[in-house]
């Protein structure tokens, strides 16, 4: 997996450890998120599209499988070209404000939390990249967020938008298993 796709695999964990809101409820959730303003990456999910889209349906079928398995989504099948993860909050998790980390070994610091809102910086070490986003929380099952990531890919600064949302599906994750929670 080359940089671009390696960040943007991170950065899509990322964007669902860090929707912390003020009464987060426990369950299977599920994030929505689209990357851009970034030409290397917008590139490098076109060319994983066409990729996808060029592969045998048994060999398509089987990779949905495999990453269905794991809560995630095909890239790119999102509506807009997004990518849909499904992830588990524990009871634990919900009661510290805290969404598990999908990739990545990242910390992370609320500059500003309101009711309905929380403004937030992170760093990660792997793969290195930082930046900030901001929630908006709509309700205890539902939250939009905008986040702008700086990375620096094939020694070259990039900048990247993610831009999401998240909605509860219910108190049952099934087979997905919560993840590690972020470093604060």
């Amino acid at each position: 997996m080359n940089t671009p796709q390696r960040l943007g695999t991170a950065l899509l964990g990322l964007a669902a450890f860090s929707a912390h809101a003020q009464t987060t409820l426990p369950g299977l959730w599920e994030v929505t998120q689209k990357m851009g303003g970034n030409a290397e990456i917008d590139k490098a999910m076109a060319d994983l599209q066409k990729e996808l889209a060029a592969m045998p349906p048994a060999q398509r079928k089987q990779m949905e499988a495999m990453m269905g398995g794991q809560g995630m989504g095909m890239p790119g099948a999102a509506a807009g070209g997004g990518t849909v993860l499904k992830t588990c909050i524990s009871k634990d998790m919900a009661e510290r404000s805290q969404m598990p980390m999908q990739q990545g070994d990242c910390t992370s610091t609320v500059l500003e939390k309101t009711r309905t809102s929380m403004k937030m910086k992170f760093a990660c070490t792997s793969p290195p990249s930082s930046g900030e986003g901001q929630f908006t929380f709509l309700s205890d099952k539902a939250y939009t967020m905008k986040m702008t990531i700086n990375a620096v890919a094939q020694g070259k600064p990039q900048t990247t938008t993610l831009e999401g949302s998240g909605k509860w599906l219910g108190a049952d994750c099934g087979a997905i298993k919560p993840m590690g929670a972020p470093k604060n």
